[in-house]
This record gives structure tokens, C-alpha cells and sequence, in this order.
């Protein structure tokens, strides 16, 4: 009797599934792309055109998982640049309407395109000639013949072995969502200083600060002048406790800097009696006080420096330890 083969483990058969999930979400994405580089481009065009020309919001609506898919470019499209918010299309039919303007635009999304709990919200897009930019895989849908741009997503197999629960839609949704929001972005020139102000919180929010309103100035300055010898060098890097010394020139210009990793190379009993420009490092990695944090980070990541000098006009105004960026919640 020939021997069996081992039934494959649990946990096999679960990273099985993931990459089969993967792999036609994917094969969704593709399709897309070719939609968009064929007949779904002028339309895409067409619905950015009319979002930056609003002078309103935009509002984003769709029932189930499409709503939640909404909620979502909703939201991404406030954190860019673009005003926005997410209405649920049931509320809309008992008095949430009136949160929808003429100057508005209106980005509805359904598969099927015949989503009954939308019916409310397109006829108040046609009666007050809201722009309404349909997001569905059926043109000829009730949806899609209603919109002012119908945004037609090519059809897709889900990812769900029945064929039922939105997978590889709803990921093609998000996805057109975000090219929106990332075309949106570009034409209006959105920059990461006006990201910083819609992200003040958490981790991004501080990477998004600026140096200089974390670094150290003035007296908390570690600094020694070129003519200095080494033991007044070790005494100021004692006595501020960055690990470095800043090196000036007699105008107040950047020379250098001493590093703790200097002085050990540089172990020999004259130390002390050396000016600090026979060790010093004479291109020390240096950023401005206008810079955002994360460039911070990752210029002492990419180097491996704790130390950061601020520099403004030659001079060193700052210095930014990869301390400060652990503190602020930026590292």
C-alpha cells in the first residue's frame, strides 16, 4: 500500500489563501491601470478637473463596504488639500441632504450602481446641479447614467472564493480614490509644510515638525574656535553633554566638529595639548532650521550620527540629537 502524502499544516493553508487573495487583488489593480491608460483616463481627467474647480467640498458617499471605502477618500482627500467629508447615503434621505451645497461636488460609490439608498442623493444632485462623479463598474447602471463623470472600474474577479464579499472591488475603489486625492495634490502644489498642518498628531506629526523647533541654541550651544586646543574641546563637550563640539572659524562659520568617536581615534597622551583642527572632521553633515524633522532623521540614520548641526548662512545656529527626535516622538 503506497504511503500517503502528509496533509499540508494549517498554517500552509492559510498563507495559501493569502497569496491566492493577493494575487487576484493585484491582477484587479492591473486592470485598472490599463482602464485609466485607456478609455477611463479622459474621465478621470474630467472628474479631477471638476473637484479642483469647486469652490465647496467634496462630498463622498456610499452604502456598506463601498461606504466605508468612502469614509476613507474622505478622508485622504481633507488631509491633502482637498475638503472633504463623508455622507452616509440613508442619513442623506432624513435630513443630511442639507449638508450639500451647489458648490459642492458629489463622489458616489457603488458597485452594482444601483444602490437604492443613493436614489435621494442623485435626484438632489440633479435638482441643485451638484457635480456628481460616479465611481461604478456599470456605465449604463442608474448611477452611472445620472453622473456628470461616471468613473467606470473595469470588472474584476473578488478575491473571495464565492464570489460575494467585496475584496478586490472595494481595493480597486481605494485605490482610484487615492489616485484622486494624489492628482488633486500635485495640481494644487500641496507641500509637506501644509501637510504638517493637517497632521500635528502622533508620529507623522512630529517627523513633520521643523528643526528648528526642536533644536538647541544659544548658550546650549556646544561650540570651540579653531585656535582652541583639545582640552578646552573635552572640557565644553563635558560641560553640554551632545557628544560633539561644534568648530568655528574667528567670522563665526562653520569649521567643523569633534565627535566622542573623534577623541577615540585620537587616544594618545599629547590630546589635550592639540588644537582641535589637527582631529576635527571638516565636512560635518549639517541641515537647516527650515528642514522638517524627518529629514533630520533620516540624514542621522543614513550617516549613523547622533549630532545634527543647524545651519544658517555658513554659521551653526542649532544642534539636533537623535535624543530630541526620540522625544518628540519623531524616531
Amino acid at each position: 500500500m503506497a504511503q500517503s502524502e502528509p496533509l499540508p499544516s494549517s498554517s500552509d493553508q492559510a498563507v495559501a489563501s493569502a497569496l491566492r487573495t493577493l494575487a487576484t487583488e493585484r491582477d484587479g489593480l492591473s486592470a485598472l491601470m490599463d482602464a485609466i491608460g485607456d478609455g477611463l483616463g479622459p474621465h478621470f481627467t474630467a472628474a479631477v478637473g471638476i473637484i479642483a474647480g469647486a469652490s465647496g467640498r467634496v462630498i463622498v458617499s456610499g452604502m456598506g463596504k463601498s461606504g466605508h471605502v468612502a469614509r476613507k477618500i474622505a478622508a485622504t482627500l481633507a488631509s491633502t488639500g482637498t475638503p472633504a467629508h463623508y455622507v452616509h447615503p440613508a442619513e442623506a434621505s432624513h435630513g443630511d441632504l442639507g449638508m450639500i451645497q451647489p458648490q459642492d461636488v458629489i463622489i458616489a460609490l457603488s458597485w452594482s450602481g444601483e444602490t437604492s439608498e443613493l436614489a435621494d442623493l442623485i435626484g438632489y444632485s440633479k435638482r441643485f446641479r451638484v457635480p456628481l462623479i460616479a465611481m461604478t463598474s456599470k456605465a449604463s447602471s442608474t448611477l452611472g447614467h445620472a453622473a456628470t463623470v461616471c468613473l467606470a472600474l473595469p470588472r474584476a474577479e473578488e478575491a473571495c472564493p464565492n464570489g460575494l464579499a467585496p475584496t478586490t472591488s472595494t481595493t480597486m475603489q481605494l485605490a482610484l480614490g487615492d489616485a484622486l486625492a494624489v492628482a488633486l495634490l500635485e495640481m494644487r502644489g500641496f507641500t509637506a509644510e501644509h501637510f504638517r498642518v493637517f497632521h500635528p498628531g502622533g508620529k507623522l506629526g512630529a517627523r513633520l515638525k521643523l528643526v528648528r523647533d526642536v533644536m538647541h541654541r544659544g548658550d546650549r550651544l556646544p561650540v570651540v574656535a579653531i585656535e582652541a586646543l583639545m582640552s578646552d574641546a573635552i572640557e565644553e563637550i563635558g560641560r553640554k553633554g551632545f557628544g560633539s563640539v561644534i568648530v568655528v572659524h574667528g567670522d563665526g562659520t562653520l569649521a567643523g566638529i569633534v565627535t566622542d568617536g573623534d577623541l577615540r581615534r585620537n587616544l594618545r597622551p599629547d590630546l589635550g595639548t592639540l588644537q582641535v583642527e589637527a582631529i576635527m572632521t571638516r565636512t560635518p553633515r549639517t541641515i537647516a532650521p527650515d528642514d522638517l524633522l524627518a529629514s533630520a532623521l533620516e540624514i542621522q540614520e543614513t550617516s549613523k550620527i547622533t549630532a545634527l548641526i543647524v545651519v544658517e548662512n555658513d554659521r551653526p545656529v542649532g544642534l539636533v540629537h537623535y535624543l530630541d527626535l526620540l522625544r518628540v516622538g519623531a524616531a
